[in-house]
């Protein structure tokens, strides 16, 4: 059990730093198609890089299982296109205190009694690193931030739904083509014009990075962890960031978000010692054709 909680906060740790090294990655590609259009051309080649892989078979599917993977997919596209077009009009901080409520709000529900403090604390470990309150507002921004944090805590509970309930990949391999497909008819109409060989290839290799492994080893986490460690975990991503940016960038951070880190780091350490589920879910064996079970390929 404490094997399972250290494996699985290993991998979302792990998912974390691609995720920001990823975010870094993308700059040049957003200065060119925007935030919006780089999220686009990721989900885009994650979907077919996985669909090229993993080949899913719907014969490892129940219909529940089915339905869950595709509104996964739905619901991927939605929280990446919703946080971009919230940082185009919110500060950085604020869009990423505000999406942050999704998790936190996961965590706090789903939370075993006597547990419920850490992701308490993580919140103020996210306030301090974010410091939202050296931004202005725009209320439409708000809008955008928060449908980004109710798809996020829909994100941590399909991602566990499928993971218990398709074997592999393959609940993943139905997820990212339908987050791309979504990503396509919305934004990829306004870019495709702008896009050149150059950047499609490395597209290819932005998808891999984020969100390719990153998905990949959450997935795997939420096997192992319970949703309220994993949302108390997500408190991490911003510290990740705060690091990522003063090794790499050479951005110094103030007292405030130091002292956030450390809230942050507490809540992790905490939700690695009790976040282990009763029960990790064995990985589902892929059952021939019957009732209830989509037959096919």
């Amino acid at each position: 059990m404490r094997t399972d909680a250290r494996t699985g906060t290993a991998m979302a740790l792990a998912s974390m730093l691609l995720v920001q090294l990823g975010l870094a990655a993308s700059v040049a590609l957003i200065d060119r198609i925007g935030t919006e259009g780089a999220a686009w051309l990721r989900l885009a080649w994650a979907g077919v890089i996985l669909l090229v892989l993993v080949r899913p078979r719907l014969r490892a599917f129940t219909r529940r299982a089915l339905l869950a993977s595709v509104a996964l997919g739905v619901v991927t596209a939605a929280v990446t296109m919703l946080f971009m077009a919230a940082i185009a009009r919110l500060p950085l901080g604020t869009a990423s205190a505000l999406e942050f409520l999704g998790p936190l709000a996961v965590a706090v529900i789903r939370g075993r009694r006597g547990t419920k403090v850490l992701p308490m604390l993580a919140a103020v470990g996210v306030v301090l690193l974010t410091e939202p309150w050296h931004g202005g507002i725009d209320l439409v921004g708000v809008g955008f931030a928060l449908a980004a944090a109710v798809c996020w805590a829909a994100y941590i509970l399909l991602t566990q739904r499928v993971g218990d309930e398709v074997s592999g990949l393959q609940g993943l391999a139905v997820s990212m083509p339908v987050a791309g497909l979504v990503a396509t008819l919305v934004v990829g109409p306004s870019v495709l014009a702008g896009i050149t060989w150059q950047m499609l290839l490395v597209g290819v290799g932005l998808a891999v990075l984020l969100p390719v492994v990153p998905f990949i080893l959450e997935l795997l986490a939420l096997r192992r962890l319970t949703t309220a460690a994993f949302g108390t975990l997500m408190s991490l991503e911003p510290a990740f960031a705060l690091v990522i940016g003063l090794l790499l960038l050479g951005q110094v951070p103030g007292w405030a978000p130091v002292a956030g880190v450390a809230f942050v780091v507490a809540a992790g350490i905490g939700a690695e010692r009790t976040g282990a589920r009763e029960q990790a879910a064995p990985a589902p064996v892929a059952r021939p054709a019957e009732d209830g079970v989509l037959a096919g390929r």
